[in-house]
């Protein structure tokens, strides 16, 4: 499950990785995203209920979800509203709340492309040079995605208010995995976010920020495999 704006892509890294250790991978374009039509969803609960509509469509009965970012607060509000839905739970770089900053909605919901500018430094660790490009820069590349797809998601995010209540109703097996030096979820609000998880564990990976789907993917797969083969 991708964070705000981005796509399937952000998986390039990781879905041949789950797939040869024998996972049946599904990484999605939420709609308005990458080869997704229609309207960004507004809220995380209709995430969540797209999702489940989805698994009705592909035929399958039980998931584990793995999000990042946005996608960690629709893992938390998923597990807590569809258990018999999900089998495990891994929160990347999440937490319960993600409170978006107002410069950052407003510059969003203009179309500026100053907005990928401050999540790019706010989303890394120091100024990260990416072969390439930087993959969000790739990812949200115009002005009408910016504001379309980026800006609603930023407010999905800073409006989901459920997150602390939704924790106490999760039951399934979970995974916090945190950057130690993430600008978007410092490592003290996600300790705190683990601590009131029932069945949770917590890994913390050295010299990285929000990002570390890119940054350190080759680290958090690894420990995302030792704990699905659990």
């Amino acid at each position: 499950m991708h964070g705000s704006g981005l796509s399937h892509i952000v998986w390039s890294l990781h879905e041949q990785f789950y797939t040869s250790q024998g996972f049946n991978v599904l990484a999605i374009d939420l709609p308005g995203h990458g080869n997704s039509d229609g309207p960004a969803l507004k809220s995380i609960q209709e995430i969540s209920d797209w999702v489940k509509n989805l698994m009705k469509v592909v035929n399958v009965n039980k998931i584990i979800i793995v999000g990042h970012s946005q996608g960690s607060l629709v893992g938390i509000d998923f597990g807590s509203r569809y258990p018999d839905l999900i089998d495990k739970l891994v929160l990347v770089a999440g937490s319960y709340r993600m409170p978006v900053n107002q410069d950052l909605i407003d510059l969003a919901e203009a179309g500026d492309e100053k907005a990928i500018l401050l999540m790019m430094k706010w989303g890394y660790e120091g100024s990260k040079a990416f072969i390439g490009g930087n993959p969000v820069k790739k990812i949200i590349n115009s002005t009408r995605e910016i504001r379309e797809i980026l800006a609603v998601d930023l407010n999905a995010c800073n409006n989901y208010k459920d997150g602390k209540e939704s924790l106490e109703k999760i039951n399934c097996p979970t995974l916090c995995i945190f950057g130690d030096l993430d600008k978007m979820v410092p490592l003290e609000v996600g300790n705190k976010m683990a601590t009131m998880i029932k069945n949770s564990e917590k890994k913390i990976i050295n010299n990285c920020g929000h990002m570390i789907i890119f940054e350190k993917a080759f680290e958090m797969r690894k420990i995302v495999k030792e704990f699905l083969s659990k």
